[in-house]
């Protein structure tokens, strides 16, 4: 049985209810998030040098990009050594440098996808499992209508959104080109209504 409460018109949760159907639209990027547009984040001023590379334009589409040219890209990246860094590095500056972190890593292959027509793209920064102490960064890639988590840092191969436990990967921010966003899950925002 279904219980259904009638609510006395309010214009506030109308409002609320408009900004979640309207964030669906972007909101297929990420298992349990809704990606609403942000002027800023709190990486803004770290993310100023590799502002070129997440703008590097996309050539005109030369067929779909192959998943099994994504994961080698995911491999290579992936052997060189972790080390973290406080600055995000460029994809030239990781080429000259025995280590990188998942930052580098993760714009580096941004980069190539970018530079080899993938659309629908996003660097995202987040938490990599509920345990984590700190931030991590991955690139997601809608293709096909399947979202994929690329994480050169951890995985050696392109993983589905779906074949991701739930409480992995949980983004807090995603930039797309020079668009910013800010993830809100679903149950965050349902409980505030």
């Amino acid at each position: 049985m279904v219980i259904v409460s009638i609510v006395p018109f309010a214009p506030g949760r109308i409002l609320v209810w408009v900004a979640v159907f309207s964030a669906l639209s972007v909101a297929n990027c990420f298992a349990n998030s809704l990606l609403f547009s942000a002027k800023r984040t709190p990486y803004d001023h770290q993310m100023a040098r590799i502002q070129p590379v997440l703008s590097t334009p996309v050539p005109p589409r030369r067929g779909d990009l192959s998943l099994l040219l994504v994961n080698h890209w995911i491999g290579e990246l992936r052997a060189i050594p972790y080390r973290y860094s406080m600055e995000w590095k460029t994809p030239g500056e990781l080429a000259h440098e025995p280590t990188g972190d998942c930052k580098g890593k993760a714009v580096a292959l941004y980069q190539r996808m970018r530079e080899n027509g993938a659309w629908d793209l996003r660097l995202v920064i987040g938490r990599r499992a509920p345990t984590s102490r700190s931030t991590h960064t991955w690139v997601e890639w809608t293709s096909a209508s399947v979202t994929f988590v690329l994480d050169p840092t951890i995985n050696w191969v392109a993983r589905a959104v779906n074949e991701i436990p739930e409480n992995s990967y949980v983004p807090y921010y995603a930039y797309a080109g020079s668009r910013k966003y800010r993830a809100a899950t679903a149950t965050s925002l349902y409980a505030g209504l």
